[in-house]
Protein backbone atom coordinates (compact mmCIF):
# COMPACT_ATOMS: atom_id res chain seq x y z
CA UNK A 1 0.00 0.00 0.00
CA UNK A 2 1.42 3.41 -0.99
CA UNK A 3 2.09 6.19 1.50
CA UNK A 4 -0.63 8.37 -0.05
CA UNK A 5 -3.23 5.60 0.27
CA UNK A 6 -2.26 4.92 3.89
CA UNK A 7 -2.49 8.62 4.60
CA UNK A 8 -6.01 8.80 3.17
CA UNK A 9 -7.09 5.79 5.26
CA UNK A 10 -5.52 7.04 8.51
CA UNK A 11 -5.40 10.88 8.28
CA UNK A 12 -5.32 11.49 12.06
CA UNK A 13 -2.48 9.04 12.57
CA UNK A 14 -0.43 10.66 9.83
CA UNK A 15 -1.19 14.17 11.12
CA UNK A 16 0.07 13.16 14.58
CA UNK A 17 3.17 11.52 13.08
CA UNK A 18 3.90 14.64 11.05
CA UNK A 19 3.62 16.88 14.12
CA UNK A 20 5.90 14.63 16.17
CA UNK A 21 8.52 14.49 13.41
CA UNK A 22 8.33 18.28 13.10
CA UNK A 23 8.92 18.68 16.84
CA UNK A 24 11.89 16.28 16.77
CA UNK A 25 13.43 18.16 13.85
CA UNK A 26 12.97 21.52 15.58
CA UNK A 27 14.69 20.16 18.70
CA UNK A 28 17.54 18.81 16.55
CA UNK A 29 17.95 22.24 14.90
CA UNK A 30 18.05 23.93 18.31
CA UNK A 31 20.64 21.52 19.69
CA UNK A 32 22.90 21.58 16.63
CA UNK A 33 22.89 25.37 16.58
CA UNK A 34 24.35 25.32 20.09
CA UNK A 35 27.47 23.60 18.72
CA UNK A 36 29.95 25.78 16.78
CA UNK A 37 29.67 25.02 13.08
CA UNK A 38 33.29 23.87 12.70
CA UNK A 39 32.91 21.32 15.51
CA UNK A 40 29.47 20.17 14.35
CA UNK A 41 30.67 19.72 10.76
CA UNK A 42 33.80 17.82 11.85
CA UNK A 43 31.98 15.47 14.24
CA UNK A 44 29.11 14.71 11.85
CA UNK A 45 31.53 14.17 8.97
CA UNK A 46 33.71 11.73 10.88
CA UNK A 47 30.65 9.88 12.20
CA UNK A 48 29.22 9.41 8.71
CA UNK A 49 32.62 8.32 7.37
CA UNK A 50 32.76 5.64 10.07
CA UNK A 51 29.19 4.34 10.12
CA UNK A 52 27.61 5.16 6.72
CA UNK A 53 29.53 2.37 4.86
CA UNK A 54 27.23 -0.10 6.64
CA UNK A 55 24.36 1.43 4.64
CA UNK A 56 23.25 -0.54 1.57
CA UNK A 57 23.82 2.53 -0.60
CA UNK A 58 27.57 2.26 0.04
CA UNK A 59 27.71 -0.71 -2.34
CA UNK A 60 25.80 1.23 -5.00
CA UNK A 61 28.26 4.11 -4.75
CA UNK A 62 31.21 1.73 -5.11
CA UNK A 63 29.65 0.18 -8.23
CA UNK A 64 29.07 3.59 -9.80
CA UNK A 65 32.64 4.61 -9.02
CA UNK A 66 34.00 1.41 -10.56
CA UNK A 67 32.19 2.19 -13.84
CA UNK A 68 33.31 5.82 -13.78
CA UNK A 69 36.95 5.14 -12.86
CA UNK A 70 37.80 1.59 -14.02
CA UNK A 71 41.52 2.11 -13.39
CA UNK A 72 40.95 3.14 -9.77
CA UNK A 73 41.99 0.48 -7.25
CA UNK A 74 39.50 -1.11 -4.88
CA UNK A 75 41.14 0.63 -1.93
CA UNK A 76 41.00 4.02 -3.68
CA UNK A 77 37.31 3.52 -4.45
CA UNK A 78 36.58 2.66 -0.84
CA UNK A 79 38.44 5.75 0.40
CA UNK A 80 36.66 7.94 -2.17
CA UNK A 81 33.21 6.73 -1.12
CA UNK A 82 34.12 7.15 2.54
CA UNK A 83 35.17 10.68 1.65
CA UNK A 84 31.78 11.17 0.03
CA UNK A 85 30.04 10.07 3.25
CA UNK A 86 32.19 12.44 5.29
CA UNK A 87 31.29 15.32 2.98
CA UNK A 88 27.57 14.46 3.21
CA UNK A 89 27.80 14.31 7.00
CA UNK A 90 29.39 17.75 7.01
CA UNK A 91 26.65 19.09 4.72
CA UNK A 92 23.99 17.72 7.09
CA UNK A 93 25.54 19.52 10.08
CA UNK A 94 26.17 22.75 8.16
CA UNK A 95 22.54 22.88 7.06
CA UNK A 96 21.56 23.79 10.63
CA UNK A 97 23.91 26.81 10.45
CA UNK A 98 23.18 27.81 6.86
CA UNK A 99 21.93 31.33 7.67
CA UNK A 100 25.03 32.05 9.75
CA UNK A 101 27.42 30.69 7.13
CA UNK A 102 25.93 33.04 4.55
CA UNK A 103 27.27 36.01 6.50
CA UNK A 104 30.80 34.66 7.02
CA UNK A 105 32.59 35.86 3.90
CA UNK A 106 35.98 34.69 5.19
CA UNK A 107 34.89 31.11 4.55
CA UNK A 108 34.33 31.68 0.83
CA UNK A 109 36.46 32.25 -2.24
CA UNK A 110 34.40 33.07 -5.33
CA UNK A 111 35.73 32.80 -8.88
CA UNK A 112 34.15 33.30 -12.30
CA UNK A 113 34.75 35.00 -15.62
CA UNK A 114 33.57 38.53 -16.41
CA UNK A 115 30.41 37.29 -18.16
CA UNK A 116 29.41 35.12 -15.22
CA UNK A 117 30.05 37.88 -12.68
CA UNK A 118 27.90 40.33 -14.66
CA UNK A 119 25.03 37.86 -14.72
CA UNK A 120 25.25 37.14 -11.02
CA UNK A 121 25.22 40.83 -10.15
CA UNK A 122 21.52 40.65 -10.84
CA UNK A 123 21.84 42.74 -14.00
CA UNK A 124 20.54 39.96 -16.23
CA UNK A 125 18.06 37.14 -15.80
CA UNK A 126 19.71 33.74 -15.66
CA UNK A 127 19.32 30.22 -14.31
CA UNK A 128 21.91 29.18 -11.73
CA UNK A 129 22.31 25.40 -11.95
CA UNK A 130 24.34 23.54 -9.36
CA UNK A 131 25.05 19.88 -8.64
CA UNK A 132 25.48 17.77 -5.49
CA UNK A 133 29.14 18.43 -4.75
CA UNK A 134 30.88 20.12 -1.81
CA UNK A 135 28.15 21.91 0.12
CA UNK A 136 25.88 22.67 -2.83
CA UNK A 137 23.46 24.63 -0.61
CA UNK A 138 26.08 27.38 -0.40
CA UNK A 139 26.50 27.79 -4.16
CA UNK A 140 24.33 30.93 -4.03
CA UNK A 141 26.35 32.59 -1.23
CA UNK A 142 28.37 35.00 -3.43
CA UNK A 143 25.20 36.03 -5.26
CA UNK A 144 23.15 36.52 -2.09
CA UNK A 145 25.93 38.65 -0.57
CA UNK A 146 25.66 40.96 -3.59
CA UNK A 147 22.08 41.66 -2.61
CA UNK A 148 20.46 39.60 -5.37
CA UNK A 149 17.16 38.01 -4.37
CA UNK A 150 17.26 34.48 -5.74
CA UNK A 151 14.23 32.29 -6.38
CA UNK A 152 14.88 28.64 -5.61
CA UNK A 153 13.22 25.45 -6.81
CA UNK A 154 13.18 22.37 -4.57
CA UNK A 155 11.41 19.08 -3.89
CA UNK A 156 9.11 19.53 -0.90
CA UNK A 157 9.31 16.97 1.90
CA UNK A 158 6.38 14.63 2.37
CA UNK A 159 5.96 15.80 5.93
CA UNK A 160 4.65 19.41 5.79
CA UNK A 161 5.80 20.11 9.36
CA UNK A 162 9.37 19.04 8.57
CA UNK A 163 9.15 20.96 5.30
CA UNK A 164 8.40 24.18 7.23
CA UNK A 165 11.58 23.71 9.23
CA UNK A 166 13.66 23.21 6.09
CA UNK A 167 12.11 26.25 4.40
CA UNK A 168 12.83 28.39 7.46
CA UNK A 169 16.50 27.35 7.44
CA UNK A 170 16.78 28.31 3.76
CA UNK A 171 14.82 31.56 3.80
CA UNK A 172 17.94 33.76 3.72
CA UNK A 173 19.25 31.82 0.72
CA UNK A 174 16.17 32.37 -1.41
CA UNK A 175 14.67 35.76 -0.62
CA UNK A 176 12.92 35.69 -3.98
CA UNK A 177 10.93 32.67 -2.79
CA UNK A 178 11.42 28.92 -2.47
CA UNK A 179 9.13 27.09 -4.87
CA UNK A 180 8.07 23.47 -4.59
CA UNK A 181 7.84 21.65 -7.92
CA UNK A 182 4.37 21.79 -9.48
CA UNK A 183 2.14 23.66 -11.98
CA UNK A 184 1.90 26.79 -9.82
CA UNK A 185 5.68 26.87 -9.44
CA UNK A 186 6.12 26.70 -13.21
CA UNK A 187 4.11 29.90 -13.67
CA UNK A 188 6.09 31.71 -10.97
CA UNK A 189 9.38 30.51 -12.44
CA UNK A 190 8.56 31.93 -15.87
CA UNK A 191 7.42 35.19 -14.28
CA UNK A 192 10.71 35.42 -12.36
CA UNK A 193 12.82 34.97 -15.49
CA UNK A 194 10.71 37.36 -17.57
CA UNK A 195 11.10 40.04 -14.91
CA UNK A 196 14.91 39.69 -14.95
CA UNK A 197 15.30 37.55 -11.84
CA UNK A 198 17.77 34.79 -10.96
CA UNK A 199 16.48 31.25 -10.59
CA UNK A 200 18.46 28.53 -8.78
CA UNK A 201 17.98 24.78 -9.18
CA UNK A 202 19.87 21.48 -9.16
CA UNK A 203 20.89 19.92 -12.45
CA UNK A 204 22.42 16.50 -11.78
CA UNK A 205 19.48 14.48 -10.47
CA UNK A 206 18.20 11.48 -12.42
CA UNK A 207 14.98 12.16 -14.30
CA UNK A 208 13.63 9.15 -16.17
CA UNK A 209 11.11 11.38 -17.96
CA UNK A 210 13.96 13.52 -19.29
CA UNK A 211 16.62 12.60 -21.83
CA UNK A 212 19.68 10.39 -21.84
CA UNK A 213 23.11 12.00 -22.10
CA UNK A 214 26.69 10.67 -21.95
CA UNK A 215 27.99 10.70 -18.37
CA UNK A 216 31.17 8.89 -17.31
CA UNK A 217 31.13 6.63 -20.37
CA UNK A 218 27.51 5.55 -20.04
CA UNK A 219 24.14 6.99 -20.94
CA UNK A 220 22.47 8.56 -17.93
CA UNK A 221 19.01 10.01 -17.40
CA UNK A 222 19.05 13.78 -17.08
CA UNK A 223 16.65 16.56 -16.16
CA UNK A 224 15.84 18.81 -19.12
CA UNK A 225 14.04 21.51 -17.11
CA UNK A 226 16.99 23.95 -16.81
CA UNK A 227 17.71 23.84 -20.56
CA UNK A 228 14.02 23.99 -21.45
CA UNK A 229 13.42 27.03 -19.23
CA UNK A 230 16.54 28.79 -20.51
CA UNK A 231 15.54 28.27 -24.13
CA UNK A 232 11.90 29.28 -23.59
CA UNK A 233 12.88 32.43 -21.67
CA UNK A 234 15.94 33.19 -23.82
CA UNK A 235 18.24 33.45 -20.79
CA UNK A 236 21.69 31.92 -20.18
CA UNK A 237 22.56 29.18 -17.72
CA UNK A 238 25.30 29.65 -15.12
CA UNK A 239 26.67 26.35 -13.87
CA UNK A 240 27.91 26.60 -10.31
CA UNK A 241 29.99 24.34 -8.12
CA UNK A 242 31.17 24.42 -4.53
CA UNK A 243 34.54 22.88 -3.70
CA UNK A 244 35.20 22.10 -0.05
CA UNK A 245 38.75 23.30 0.57
CA UNK A 246 39.36 22.44 4.22
CA UNK A 247 36.76 21.99 6.91
CA UNK A 248 34.05 24.64 6.58
CA UNK A 249 35.81 26.69 3.88
CA UNK A 250 34.77 26.70 0.25
CA UNK A 251 35.56 27.83 -3.27
CA UNK A 252 32.52 28.75 -5.35
CA UNK A 253 32.92 28.76 -9.13
CA UNK A 254 30.63 29.71 -11.99
CA UNK A 255 30.68 28.99 -15.73
CA UNK A 256 28.14 30.39 -18.15
CA UNK A 257 26.75 28.41 -21.09
CA UNK A 258 24.20 29.31 -23.71
CA UNK A 259 21.38 27.12 -24.96
CA UNK A 260 21.23 26.68 -28.77
CA UNK A 261 18.18 28.18 -30.44
CA UNK A 262 17.54 26.48 -33.77
CA UNK A 263 14.36 25.24 -35.45
CA UNK A 264 14.66 21.96 -33.55
CA UNK A 265 13.68 22.75 -29.96
CA UNK A 266 14.20 19.22 -28.64
CA UNK A 267 17.66 18.97 -30.19
CA UNK A 268 18.60 22.30 -28.60
CA UNK A 269 17.51 21.09 -25.16
CA UNK A 270 19.31 17.79 -25.63
CA UNK A 271 22.54 19.55 -26.62
CA UNK A 272 22.45 21.98 -23.69
CA UNK A 273 21.67 19.22 -21.19
CA UNK A 274 24.55 17.12 -22.55
CA UNK A 275 26.89 20.13 -22.30
CA UNK A 276 25.89 20.67 -18.67
CA UNK A 277 26.72 17.07 -17.82
CA UNK A 278 29.99 17.24 -19.71
CA UNK A 279 31.06 20.12 -17.46
CA UNK A 280 29.73 18.39 -14.34
CA UNK A 281 31.76 15.29 -15.23
CA UNK A 282 34.94 17.31 -15.59
CA UNK A 283 34.38 18.97 -12.23
CA UNK A 284 33.57 15.68 -10.49
CA UNK A 285 36.79 14.13 -11.80
CA UNK A 286 38.75 16.84 -9.98
CA UNK A 287 37.15 16.02 -6.60
CA UNK A 288 35.33 12.66 -6.88
CA UNK A 289 35.03 12.32 -3.10
CA UNK A 290 32.82 15.40 -2.98
CA UNK A 291 30.08 14.22 -5.38
CA UNK A 292 27.05 12.17 -4.32
CA UNK A 293 27.74 8.78 -5.94
CA UNK A 294 24.63 7.22 -4.37
CA UNK A 295 22.44 8.84 -7.05
CA UNK A 296 20.58 6.31 -9.23
CA UNK A 297 21.81 8.32 -12.18
CA UNK A 298 22.18 5.38 -14.57
CA UNK A 299 19.18 3.32 -13.40
CA UNK A 300 16.50 2.52 -16.02
CA UNK A 301 12.98 3.94 -15.66
CA UNK A 302 10.71 2.28 -13.13
CA UNK A 303 8.07 -0.19 -14.30
CA UNK A 304 5.19 2.22 -13.79
CA UNK A 305 6.88 4.93 -15.87
CA UNK A 306 7.64 2.48 -18.68
CA UNK A 307 3.99 1.41 -18.71
CA UNK A 308 2.85 5.05 -18.92
CA UNK A 309 5.29 5.71 -21.76
CA UNK A 310 4.12 2.63 -23.66
CA UNK A 311 0.47 3.62 -23.17
CA UNK A 312 1.18 7.16 -24.39
CA UNK A 313 3.08 5.87 -27.44
CA UNK A 314 0.24 3.48 -28.30
CA UNK A 315 -2.29 6.30 -28.02
CA UNK A 316 -0.24 8.55 -30.32
CA UNK A 317 0.17 5.72 -32.84
CA UNK A 318 -3.57 5.01 -32.76
CA UNK A 319 -4.37 8.70 -33.23
CA UNK A 320 -2.16 8.96 -36.31
CA UNK A 321 -3.66 5.75 -37.70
Amino acid sequence: MSRKLRQRKHPKRFALQNRLEGIVLNVAVFLFRLIPVDAASYLMGKSWRLFAPFNARHKRALEHLEHAFPSMSERERDQTVRGMWENLGRVAAETFHIDRLLQQDHRFEATGDETTNAMLDGKQACILVSFHSGNWELCVQPVVRRGVEITGVYQALRNPEADKVVRTLRKDLYRGGLLSKGPEAARKILATLKSGGVLAMMGDLREARGVQVPFFGRMAYANTVPASLARSSNVPIVLGRVVRKKGVHFRVEGQAITVPHTDDRQADIQAATARMHEIFEGWIKEHPEQWMWIHKKWAPPGKSLLQRQETRAAAVKSFHG
